[in-house]
């Protein structure tokens, strides 16, 4: 069993920068592949960024690619998000999961364990 809790969320410029955090507990989260995901007032949940187990694979959404850097820390077992240039359109709920077999994923329906979620509002 995971569990997963974001931080890092909060009210920022247009153009500012947040980094949020997922931290993990459990013996096997370096070998768990983890992603982020969003989901904004009526909309559906939608993919961000995913990493695998050491970091080697990454992938990110096309509307924040450039922007967004996702990474992980095993030691730490944190997984990280740093979002740069922000805009209107980045303001959502962010979410944390892990992947129990270390695959990237940008669908949701294949991860296991999901954080509550840190809301992050971009004001113009």
């Amino acid at each position: 069993q995971v569990q997963l809790v974001e931080s890092g969320g909060g009210l920022v410029q247009v153009g500012g920068s947040l980094r949020l955090s997922c931290a993990a507990s459990g013996r096997s989260f370096s070998t768990y592949a983890m992603g982020w995901f969003r989901q904004a007032p009526g909309q559906e949940r939608e993919f961000v960024a995913t990493i695998n187990w050491s970091g080697g694979i990454i992938y990110y959404a096309d509307s924040v690619k450039g922007r967004f850097t996702i990474s992980r820390d095993n030691a730490k077992m944190t997984v990280y998000l740093q979002m740069n240039s922000l805009k209107p359109e980045d303001t959502a709920v962010y979410y944390c999961a892990a992947e129990r077999g270390g695959f990237t994923s940008g669908v949701d329906t294949e991860y296991d364990y999901w954080g509550q979620g840190t809301q992050v509002t971009v004001s113009s």
